[in-house]
Order: C-alpha cells, then structure tokens, then sequence
C-alpha cells in the first residue's frame, strides 16, 4: 500500500459509542430516521431494537420466495426471505454481484455522481474483498484465508482457552453485571488482537470502530455520517502506522503482515485497506460478539435446553450451530442483479439490489422444524445461512465456532449458570443483529 506517515491524535476517541450518538440524534429530532410506509420494507431498525421482526418474515416467506419493497428510504430492493432463494442467488455470483462497485454488501444505495453534488459531499466507499467479485474477491481472500485454516487455528486454542477461563474466574459472583461488556466484547476483541498482533493497550479501540462501521442506520443521519467517516479515517491512519512498522521487519504471522507481504493485497489504495479492515473487525467482532451474548439470552428464554447442555457437554458442538442458527449474528447481505433473470416467478432487472435476509432464511419453517425456538439437538443447524453461502461463505466461520464452543465448555466445566437478572438492551440496526446490554448474575448447577 502506498502510504505517507500519518501523525498520530495525542489520544484516540473511544466515545461517543455508535449506539448513543444515534440515541442522542433520535432525541434530538425525532424526525431524523425516515418513515417506512411498506409494511414488508424490515429495512425499518424499530422492528429490531424491539425483538418483533419474526412474525414479519414469517408472513413474507409463507407469500413467497422475494417480494419487492419500492418506496423505502434505502431505495427500492427485492427482500429474499426464504432459505433456497439465498442459496440460489449466492451461487450464482456473476449473475448476482457483491461488488462495491455496484454498492456492496449492505441495503444502503450507492449515490451517483449529481446526488453526491447535490450533498455537497465526496465520495467515500470502501472497497474490501467480500464486496468484490472475482478474479479479485480470490487473490485478496486467499491473502487472509491460511490465518483461518484447521491447522492454524489449532495453534490458537490453547490460548483462546487460557484467556477465556481466566476471563470467566474474574466475573463477579452475587451481583448484576453487564455480559456484553464483560465477557462478549472483552473476549473478541481480545481475540482480534492477537489476531492483528494489536497494542493490547488499545484493543477496545476495535470495538469503538466496529461499531461506527457496522451501523447502517447511522447513513441515514447526515451528521452522524459525516462523524462516521472521520472516526474511519482515524482508524485507517492508526493502521497504517502498524502498516508502515511492519512493512520494515520481516514477515509475521499477523493479518496486517499478511496484507503487507501478500502481491495481491500489498498494492492496495488507503480506502481499500480501510475497507478490508471494516470487513475483519466487523466480521471478526460484532458477529462472534453478539452470539456470545445470543447463547446466553437463549439458554434463559429456553431453560429447558439450558439443562440439556449441563446435563451433556457431547452437545456443545451442535449447541454452538443451533445457537448461531437462532442468534444470526449479521442480518442480511446485499446482491446487484448485472442482468435480467428470472428468479422464483420474479422478473429482477438488471441494476436491482437484492437484500438476503438471512435472519429470515434461519427460521425457514421448511427447512428448520420449530424454527423459532432454540433446539441444541437439531440434527440440521449446520444448515444455518448465517456465515453466508458460496464464495463469500465468512472466512473466519471456524475461528468463530472455536471461540463459542471454547466459551460453553469453560462455561460448562465451571458449572456456570448464566441467569438474565436486569436490561436487555438490543441493538438499533438492520445489519447487526444484536445486544447492545445484557444483565446478568452467575449461579452454579
């Protein structure tokens, strides 16, 4: 990557977090976020912050494979909700394209050049490998893909292990406290960085940015926006500091010298190594992040299968799936049709976004029996859609399972049970799909 050095902020902004500045924006002027007058347009952040979008998607999938929503403040786009048109439309990545040049991966709309100017704005896109098609999704996804293979990670228990029961010792015992700080957040992104080999100082920085980059309510809130491209700019220069440090030592095994050894990633423009980096702290971070804390809300909504897994650990492998499955951490990935086709007794035309809901495809009544209940014995929760499908299938999704299964038999061998004791808070977003807080108290089994 081309760089020049970049002067580091004496210090670096951990506030205000993504979730509170749109609080406060919503206060403020209750006018900001856009109405929603379709009532199949689950663009709409109320139905998630507020845990009702289930019924929703059931009814879309009971009258169809995709439904087209024309009148919503992302644009006009295609819902696919059910199981075998995601599967379908992932594998077919030339017809149905990721690439951020058509808009990328989220169900927010690429301006063109006369909107931009209307704004009084520049351009500011990320280009990052999953929003690429290929040949070039398939140098820079292989660039990362080894730091994820079998043999790699089974480096990485011992002490993902360590860590995880260490963290867990430390809890408060007899008192109310928060999971989603405490151990969610605080085990990923510890996690992410021994995995950019990041100043462990400044690791909570991974979260601060994560959040701001995953958050595509924050688009539709102009300042919000405008705050949010500058604290990426300030994430990218913080990076490229590490980029210029490591460019002169010899290679490690760390994903940024990685990147800076790799021919097919070592070229890349300032925006597209911010871009790659949004895509490993969001896919590293909000994902494993909030089924750490999905697991837990579940196992209290559903003590029944809460016993199961105290009574036989056998089940934590499959547990970790159906938690997935229940949980699905990332809510939907966008496709651009490139031509005309036809797709489930719908003409799409060329240029029309498709947003997969993979949310909706995980409670698919025709391929998960009771779907909408937790199910730690379900033979086909590996069936979940939730890393995706096909060529953009997550490249961390081993690395994801390791680090839950990790937690439930630390959990587990501790006799350690996890009670919701105060707020449950959820995220306000439709991509991340998650929990903002999660009170809880420890008790024994």
């Amino acid at each position: 990557m081309a760089t020049q050095a970049a002067e580091k902020p004496t210090t670096w902004r951990t506030e205000p977090r993504a979730v509170d500045a749109l609080d406060a924006a919503l206060k403020a002027n209750p006018q900001a976020m856009p109405v929603h007058p379709e009532k199949w347009d689950v663009s709409r952040s109320d139905i998630y912050v507020e845990d009702r979008w289930q019924p929703i998607f059931a009814e879309m999938r009971a009258a169809g494979d995709l439904h087209k929503i024309e009148n919503s403040p992302y644009g006009p786009h295609w819902n696919v909700v059910s199981h075998k048109a995601i599967q379908h439309i992932e594998a077919l990545p030339e017809l149905y394209s990721s690439s951020w040049e058509y808009g990328g991966i989220t169900i927010l709309d690429r301006m063109d050049d006369a909107q931009l100017e209307e704004l009084g704005r520049e351009r500011f896109e990320l280009p990052m490998f999953i929003a690429m098609d290929r040949p070039k999704h398939t140098g820079q996804r292989r660039t990362v893909a080894p730091k994820f293979t079998p043999s790699a990670m089974a480096g990485m228990d011992d002490e993902i292990r360590q860590r995880t029961g260490e963290l867990l010792d430390s809890l408060p015992r007899g008192e109310v406290f928060d999971w989603v700080d405490k151990v969610s957040i605080e085990l990923t992104t510890g996690m992410l960085a021994i995995l950019f080999d990041f100043p462990w100082k400044d690791r909570r920085l991974l979260t601060f940015w994560s959040d701001w980059a995953g958050d595509t309510e924050i688009a539709l809130v102009r300042e919000l926006d405008d705050q949010r491209m500058d604290i990426l700019r300030e994430m990218a220069a913080y990076f490229q500091q590490l980029w210029i440090e490591r460019a002169n030592k010899e290679p490690g095994p760390d994903l940024i010298s990685m990147m800076i050894h790799s021919p097919a990633m070592n070229q890349m423009d300032p925006q597209e190594f911010m871009g790659n980096l949004v895509l490993l702290i969001v896919g590293g971070n909000d994902t494993t992040r909030n089924t750490m804390s999905g697991i837990i809300h579940a196992f209290d909504k559903f003590p029944d299968q809460r016993k199961l897994f105290e009574e036989d650990p056998s089940l934590i492998p499959n547990a970790v799936q159906e938690c997935i499955r229940y949980q699905t951490p990332l809510a939907h990935m966008r496709r651009t049709a490139t031509e005309d086709s036809e797709l489930f007794g719908q003409t799409v035309k060329a240029g029309e976004k498709l947003i997969l809901w993979y949310l909706s495809a995980n409670r698919d009544e025709t391929v998960f029996e009771n779907a909408d209940k937790l199910d730690i014995t379900r033979e086909n929760a590996r069936r979940h859609l939730a890393f995706g499908y096909g060529i953009h299938r997550c490249v961390g999704a081993r690395l994801a399972e390791m680090q839950l299964r990790i937690l439930l038999e630390e959990m587990h061998k501790r006799r350690m049970r996890v009670h919701v004791a105060g707020d449950v808070e959820r995220v306000r977003a439709n991509f991340v799909h998650g929990f903002r807080k999660l009170e809880v108290e420890i008790t024994e089994f």
